[in-house]
């Protein structure tokens, strides 16, 4: 393994992104939660993010995006 690779994090070279990387240990560590945590959790489990793209040196209006799009 060459020094350029090994310092490319795990999920990077998996090909997914960090939010994906963290939906995945977030789903692993509720799926071990014993009740009556497991149902607490469940209604916390869809991640929101805003993404805004950039024209002509300016930042658009951002959009609201789900894990799951």
């Amino acid at each position: 393994m060459s020094a350029m690779t090994a310092a490319v994090p795990f999920w990077r070279a998996a090909g997914m992104t960090y939010i994906g990387y963290s939906n995945v240990c977030a789903a692993l560590v509720r799926s071990c939660l014993k009740e009556p945590f497991k149902t607490e959790v469940s209604s916390r489990e869809k991640v929101h993010f805003s993404l805004s793209k950039w024209a002509d040196e300016k930042q658009q209006k951002p959009t609201v995006r789900t894990d799951d799009e």
